[in-house]
């Protein structure tokens, strides 16, 4: 039952390498089905798109759920110098993504680079008063392509128009252990889950109810588990687990959600899962996390479902901006999945 840590940040960075702004979910949704299918799998896609897979196993199922939407912009409208007014799509600020690189995607399937910038760009002909001046999405900052575009007209020749997405670099750096990037929220723990799967078809394990894995595609704009499969008993949701000054939750360790910015996870799964990770020797702290935070769990209670619902997942810094996490809390988050299923 080791965790494959090789094969886990090799499916992380082929995650990471394709844009998947929420909505856009084929190109993501075709690479998982394939990684699926060749572990030994079935897939089975939703109608708005989403992969559900039946991991085996006989009695009272559950769902695990990891998402594979990233936040990121949208084209809201062309500027007369041809640059890109733009807008969020999920919760991504301009102060943690001014000065990245993009990739502006046509609804033709053409991609164009270009970076966030603000406006004026240039620290050395800002004036004083300009310099503290808050980024803001509407007043003061653009994407600037990557192109010979003077006006918009030029920029409407390429292809280019209001409503293209655009997905950030996202930037993977893995060292002494850290893992760095944009969108390990939730790429990370997408990945983890995979490894599980790989793990439970290699070696036999025998689940001790069923099981299936779910991997949504609209967690950042909350309706990513709105659908469950017939008889679902149980959701857990593997999501990261942010840290901050007030937090218990460590980039080494997985943490148990006790509560978040909706409402408390379901007590009696809760304190399973804790079960589970003293008596298998996890190394896990038990967290809460408000005011602006909730998984896909939430989605599929507020859907009106009748489950129970908990979260597990790895501590993770800069959440929705340039996060990191350790490989040592993937780990533990497989760990803690693996006993949980058994």
């Amino acid at each position: 039952m080791a965790f494959d840590k090789e094969y886990c940040l090799d499916v992380l960075q082929k995650l990471l390498a394709i844009d998947s702004t929420t909505g856009q979910y084929e190109e993501i949704e075709e690479c998982v089905s394939k990684m699926i299918n060749d572990l030994g799998y079935e897939v089975r896609h939703t109608h708005k798109g989403g992969v559900l897979v039946d991991l085996g196993g006989e009695g009272d199922p559950l769902v695990i759920t990891a998402h594979l939407d990233d936040i990121g912009l949208m084209v809201r409208h062309i500027n007369a110098d041809g640059t890109l007014n733009v807008c969020p799509v999920g919760g991504l600020y301009p102060f943690y993504c001014v000065m990245e690189n993009v990739r502006v995607h046509t609804r033709d399937g053409k991609v164009y680079s270009g970076t966030i910038g603000r406006i004026p760009n240039s620290l050395h002909v800002t004036e004083e008063e300009l310099r503290d001046v808050l980024p803001d999405f509407r007043k003061n900052v653009n994407v600037v392509l990557d192109e010979d575009v003077k006006c918009a007209e030029d920029t409407r020749k390429l292809g280019i128009e209001t409503g293209d997405m655009i997905g950030i670099e996202p930037r993977f750096v893995y060292v002494n252990g850290y893992i760095k990037s944009h969108f390990v929220d939730d790429k990370a723990c997408a990945a983890t889950l995979l490894t599980m799967m790989k793990t439970l078809k290699e070696e036999g394990i025998v689940l001790k109810r069923k099981v299936y894995a779910y991997f949504a595609m609209y967690e950042e704009i909350g309706h990513g588990t709105t659908y469950l499969p017939e008889g679902i008993k149980d959701i857990l949701a593997i999501d990261i687990a942010p840290i901050g000054p007030e937090q218990n939750s460590d980039e080494r360790k997985v943490s148990i959600f006790a509560k978040d910015s909706r409402f408390p996870y379901h007590y009696g799964m809760t304190n399973e899962l804790r079960k589970c990770a003293i008596e298998n020797k996890v190394d896990y702290v038990m967290d809460i996390f408000t005011p602006h935070y909730g998984t896909d769990g939430d989605a599929t209670v507020l859907a009106g479902y009748d489950i129970r619902h908990a979260a597990i997942g790895p501590g993770t810094a800069n959440s929705h901006g340039y996060e990191r996490t350790h490989i040592d809390g993937l780990r533990n988050t497989y760990d803690l999945l693996v006993a949980y299923v058994k």
